[in-house]
């Protein structure tokens, strides 16, 4: 699940340092919204198919899809499920970067990640650095502990943003906010 969320990150990251964020995505909340409403509703109809006890296992989708006795349905799945996963592995290492980017921009980092290539214009520093980590990690981890490393950052992540909406809200109100968050402090609480 979390993994469907990663997808869906860094497309607001991108056009941080644009002049217009609104105008650059403004569909971004209708999408994730939808995107929960969609996970939701499958997830419903998943378990109604199958009992949820059947479905801890590595490849639910299948499970659901052999108990309805599509056999031939459950090969594509699961390639579909292969080829997103890597769209949203592929979507990440673009995106990290460009955060560690950010950071150095903003002095949270050293200035030689702030290093822009001049020909492509892109942060290559901090593409070789994260392309070079993600390559060890991949290389030396099992797959379990990179997913559940990923969930557990993920869900870090989360909650350091509802946090810093939270402080940020109240201690300096003054700050341009292309995108305003509803409900607070309500809407960030319910992450923790």
């Amino acid at each position: 699940m979390f993994f469907a969320y990663l997808g869906l990150m860094p497309s607001p990251r991108l056009p941080r340092k644009r002049a217009t964020p609104r105008r650059t995505c403004p569909g971004y909340p209708r999408s994730l919204v939808i995107c929960t409403v969609l996970y939701i509703v499958f997830s419903l109809v998943l378990t109604g198919v199958v009992s949820y006890t059947q479905l801890n296992v590595p490849a639910p989708v299948a499970v659901a899809i052999d108990a309805m006795r599509l056999f031939w349905l459950s090969p594509l799945i699961k390639i579909a499920a292969v080829v997103g996963l890597i769209s949203v592995m592929i979507v990440q290492l673009m995106g990290q970067p460009r955060i560690f980017f950010s950071m150095a921009t903003d002095g949270l980092l050293p200035k030689a990640a702030a290093r822009v290539h001049p020909k492509f214009r892109t942060p290559y520093v901090t593409t070789i650095v994260t392309g070079m980590v993600v390559a060890v990690a991949a290389a030396l981890l099992p797959i379990g502990i990179v997913g559940e490393l990923v969930s557990i950052g993920t869900l870090l992540a989360f909650i350091i943003v509802c946090a810093g909406v939270l402080v940020l809200r109240y201690t300096h109100p003054e700050l341009p906010r292309p995108f305003k968050t509803p409900g607070v402090p309500f809407i960030p609480a319910l992450a923790y």
